[in-house]
């Protein structure tokens, strides 16, 4: 069974372009989905996903109405291509029941998975970069060293309490304690 799925972004778009694109192809069956393609949750996706059937076709008039990204849309081939359900894309004159189709598939998925490499080769050589130059990750410390010796003089006073020093850095107290416990240098 051929099934066709559309999607626009907003309630103001209309999908009608990409119904009749599909129904002239000969899908017998259509989802619609009026929801931003960033968005993980598809409930309509979700719906044509439940009902494929092994031999089914999705078909969808661009790429782009299908995956958030390309690694979405990767993901998503390669499900159908588990469960024997081919896949069409229109405009792309991708057609999975085709060898160039097919071809044209794990082109698409080589690029994607090139492109999620080179992404996490540059992230490990900047921080490899950065290390070199003294910097680490993570959030700044809320106190300084000079803060923490600030707050241990404070906590001297009897009348002094943790939750009045906290405030007085403008940091909660259980920052405070972290702090305190990290820097347990004699005065």
């Amino acid at each position: 069974m051929k099934i066709g799925y559309a999607r626009v972004s907003t309630d103001e778009q209309c999908e009608d372009a990409q119904i009749d694109a599909l129904k002239r192809f000969g899908c017998q069956r259509v989802y619609r989905e009026k929801i931003s393609g960033k968005s993980a949750k598809r409930p309509e996706l979700s719906r044509l996903l439940d009902a494929l059937r092994p031999g089914d076709i999705v078909v969808v008039q661009r790429l782009d109405r299908l995956g958030r990204s390309l690694s979405d849309l990767i993901d998503l081939l390669n499900g159908f291509k588990n469960i024997d359900v081919q896949f069409v894309s229109l405009h792309e004159n991708i057609d999975t029941t085709s060898a160039s189709g097919e071809l044209m598939f794990h082109m698409i998925g080589a690029i994607a998975q090139f492109e999620r490499r080179l992404i996490s080769e540059r992230t490990k050589l900047g921080l490899q970069a950065a290390r070199a130059r003294g910097r680490k990750g993570g959030r700044k410390a809320k106190m300084s060293v000079t803060d923490i010796k600030k707050a241990k003089a404070m906590l001297l006073d009897p009348d002094m309490t943790k939750a009045e020093v906290a405030k007085h850095f403008d940091v909660s107290r259980p920052t405070l304690n972290k702090a305190l416990s990290m820097y347990s240098q004699p005065q």
